[in-house]
């Protein structure tokens, strides 16, 4: 073990001390360089009495410094944090019903995220009933046949024809799809660009999905969220940058009655984001009792200021939002294994055997994986 050197007497090499030297001796050396500090006919009532009130005096002093430095650094992120004033949002999109797919074009390459799944076009999805859609509610469903599915499971991932620079986005959601290797998400993202024009994860998890909605941005470099936030969910990161944390992104988590068979037996959720150059913030609702403003069928002006905390705040304090979000399409899919269902899969979930060897033979473990959406609606407003 190398020696501590920061506790020897001035000019002493660690031998000299170990070597020469008895305890008495260094006691010795002690007592007198604290003899140093006082007149040596003082005596040690009056020594005590004088480090006493040196104590009070540096206490005295030090404490109005910190107060008036914690007030400097309150006083600074208070006037950083942005003005998330109201908003005249109208109704610009709503799709619902029997079109509800016509807003959308069929990913049927393979899988950007390197999932083990096989994505299919929009004829054989429809053939095959992975999305089908009628007055009430929209499906898009995994496959729950394939026995021997050792390509990847047959799924679905669309991406709306439409891109948007901001609004508010309202995603009427009555079922979320879970069940061991699957990765569902409903986000946004420029395909075209990634990171380059950012991503925005509003409904995502893995897995069995009992652990809540996580939330998340994934951007190239110059986005954190180290200032104020005000919010109820809880932090899961704070650099954006996917480059970091293999790309977890600035997430965060929601409580575990947001998402899956939880969510699911409440009737769904209805879970609304709004991007805007402030910044932007995410709620989720009981379907059974959101806000009177987002009511189904209720055209009315929505007004997230009268909404309550939400659930995550990503303020523009440290991230340009204009220039780090732009052409942001709609995405839904639903996954399998890939880079973070596969890294929790046995650990935090306790799902049997290996991810891909599981999502290949149990067909019927995807009977619940699958999303029922009510609508989604888009607000728009000029800023």
């Amino acid at each position: 073990m190398e020696e501590n050197k920061a506790f020897l007497p001035q000019g002493t090499s660690p031998e000299t001390v170990y070597q020469d030297a008895s305890l008495h001796n260094m006691e010795d050396q002690k007592t007198t360089t604290v003899n140093k500090l006082w007149p040596s006919n003082w005596s040690k009532k009056t020594r005590t009495v004088v480090a006493a009130i040196g104590v009070i005096v540096i206490i005295l002093v030090t404490i109005p410094t910190i107060i008036i430095l914690r007030r400097r650094d309150n006083n600074k992120l208070h006037n950083t944090y942005p003005d998330y004033h109201a908003l005249n949002y109208t109704l610009s999109e709503r799709w619902q019903g029997t079109n509800f797919f016509d807003n959308f074009d069929y990913h049927s390459t393979p899988d950007p995220a390197a999932g083990f799944v096989n994505y299919l076009d929009q004829a054989t999805a429809e053939s095959t009933n992975l999305t089908y859609a009628g007055e009430a509610s929209a499906f898009l469903r995994a496959d729950s046949t394939d026995t021997n599915a050792k390509n990847g499971r047959s799924s679905v991932r669309i991406t709306s024809k439409k891109q948007f620079h901001t609004g508010l986005f309202v995603f009427d959601v009555k079922h979320t799809p879970y069940g061991c290797g699957t990765w569902p998400a409903v986000w946004m993202a420029d395909p075209s660009d990634w990171p380059g024009n950012g991503e925005i994860d509003v409904v995502e998890t893995v897995n069995q999905g009992n652990t809540g909605n996580q939330m998340a941005l994934h951007t190239s470099k110059g986005c954190k969220m180290y200032s104020r936030r005000v919010q109820t969910g809880t932090i899961q990161g704070t650099n954006c940058y996917n480059g970091t944390n293999d790309n977890a992104g600035c997430a965060v988590m929601g409580a575990s009655s947001s998402y899956g068979a939880e969510a699911n037996d409440d009737g769904g959720a209805v879970y609304a984001m709004e991007l805007r150059k402030a910044g932007i913030r995410m709620w989720i609702f009981n379907r059974d009792s959101p806000p009177g403003d987002l009511r189904q069928n209720n055209d009315t002006h929505p007004d997230p200021s009268s909404w309550g905390f939400p659930i995550a705040d990503f303020p523009s304090t440290n991230c340009n939002i204009e220039s780090h979000f732009k052409n942001q399409s709609i995405i839904a899919n639903i996954d399998f294994c890939g880079s973070w269902a596969s890294s929790v899969y046995s650990t935090q979930f306790k799902c049997p055997g290996k991810c891909e060897d599981f999502v290949a033979t149990n067909a019927s473990a995807f009977e619940k994986a699958y999303w029922e959406f009510a609508s989604f609606r888009i607000y728009s407003v000029e800023e």
